[in-house]
């Protein structure tokens, strides 16, 4: 949900569509500096949040953000536009913080995955709060950005010093765009299983909802409303009905407008099909 005229309107704007999760940019996602968050403003975010129910929200960081960039400047600059977003979390008491790997902008998958690993130590080492969760996205695979194999992401909790600080956020039209078929009961149960191989179940703390206007495998990024896209609803029917992420938190990024009339038809198609038992 958008934060504008205020972090806390995205909540106000989350109850018009009665959602159960939320996911929010804690700044404009487009500028490298911000302002910081004032006393007020965190007050009335969380006393918002506990009139709405004290649900699971998460942070997404800045797009200018590139853990993995070739460009030091680029990389710097990431480095500490992570730790002021790992700050802006702790203050708003959000425990999720969603990033992209990043692109390794033609060094190759080894190279960039080493910068990725070394940027979030450098960012934690930086005194960061030890309150916050970094969930690294799963990507497509679109041009050099990393993440869109499992291993990839696998590979960056495994070799960074802080994995207690790391986990991960499955985007489901991402991973079908990278060639993870979730389409149907045995290749959403397989993906599942690969999954739970590669990175471990425990690891997985947030989903991002998405159909995919591109085919499985195009490594093209391309967001679709539920059920409008090439996975189609019975593979959304296997993750909403699957009994190992009941609990877990899983928001829209699918495209709307200021009336949010798009969020409640995906909201509600996404609620027809969880079986009531």
């Amino acid at each position: 949900m958008s934060i504008s005229g205020g972090i806390y309107k995205a909540i106000d704007r989350i109850k018009k569509v009665n959602g159960k999760a939320l996911q929010i940019f804690s700044k404009n996602q487009r500028q490298w500096k911000a302002r910081g968050l004032d006393e007020d403003a965190i007050k009335i975010f969380k006393e918002k949040w506990n009139t709405w129910g004290n649900f699971e929200i998460a942070i997404h960081t800045s797009y200018l953000i590139n853990l993995a960039a070739k460009n030091k400047e680029i990389q710097k600059k990431s480095i500490y536009g992570l730790i002021d977003e790992i700050n802006r979390a702790s203050q708003l008491g959000i425990k999720y913080l969603i990033t992209h790997p990043g692109s390794h902008g033609g060094d190759g998958t080894e190279i960039g995955l080493k910068r990725v690993v070394n940027s979030i130590e450098a960012a934690i080492e930086e005194n960061c709060p030890d309150n916050v969760l970094i969930l690294l996205e799963t990507t497509s695979g679109q041009g050099n950005s990393l993440g869109s194999r499992f291993e990839e992401l696998a590979y960056i909790i495994e070799k960074c010093k802080y994995s207690n600080r790391l986990g991960v956020c499955i985007d489901t039209a991402h991973i079908f765009e990278a060639g993870y078929d979730i389409r149907d009961e045995t290749s959403y149960k397989n993906t599942v299983e690969l999954i739970d191989k590669i990175i471990g179940l425990d690891k997985i703390h947030f989903f991002h909802l998405n159909d995919s206007k591109t085919e499985l495998g195009s490594k093209v990024d391309r967001h679709e409303h539920i059920g409008r896209g090439k996975i189609g609803l019975s593979g959304f029917k296997c993750l909403l009905n699957d009994p190992l992420f009941k609990n877990h938190s899983m928001v829209l990024e699918t495209p709307k407008g200021k009336d949010l009339k798009e969020d409640k038809r995906n909201l509600e198609v996404l609620n027809s099909l969880i079986n009531i038992n």
